[in-house]
């Protein structure tokens, strides 16, 4: 009898999606391939929607980050602020909650400097979504 996966916390599920987004983004294997054991259903919804999005999501890293592109940044660095703006555009976690665990896992798994800089494009994404957000609930486009 196969068991079912353990349910973790969301920060262990975000911090496993990082590191299955991690190994597809490096090696280019599919998605899961490489993971030791099963995922939580968080951890592979969030994975899964960030890899079909990674392009999209790749573009608004390098619009918020001075033209830095995102294939330039470390591989940790783009799939923490994938996985997070993947969060931050699905509503469910609190942008607090979000930026403050996207910043841990960027120190934690790269440095502090790449802790600094996933806060800050980070936080222009995360301005640029409340304006947009404020224009459309006054009427705007």
């Amino acid at each position: 009898m196969m068991s079912a996966p353990h349910e973790v916390s969301r920060r262990e599920a975000r911090r496993a999606a990082v590191f299955m987004l991690f190994q597809w983004d490096v090696t280019g294997r599919p998605l899961g391939t490489l993971f030791e054991g099963e995922p939580d259903a968080y951890t592979q919804r969030l994975a899964e929607a960030v890899e079909l999005r990674a392009a999209e999501l790749d573009a608004r890293i390098t619009a918020a980050s001075d033209e830095w592109p995102a294939d330039r940044l470390g591989a940790v660095e783009r799939n923490v602020l994938r996985v997070a703006i993947e969060e931050l555009d699905e509503g469910e976690v609190p942008l607090e909650v979000v930026l403050d665990e996207a910043v841990t896992l960027a120190k934690r798994y790269a440095s502090d400097d790449a802790g600094r800089l996933v806060n800050g494009i980070l936080g222009r994404i995360a301005s640029e979504a409340a304006g947009a957000r404020s224009n459309r609930s006054r009427g705007g486009a």
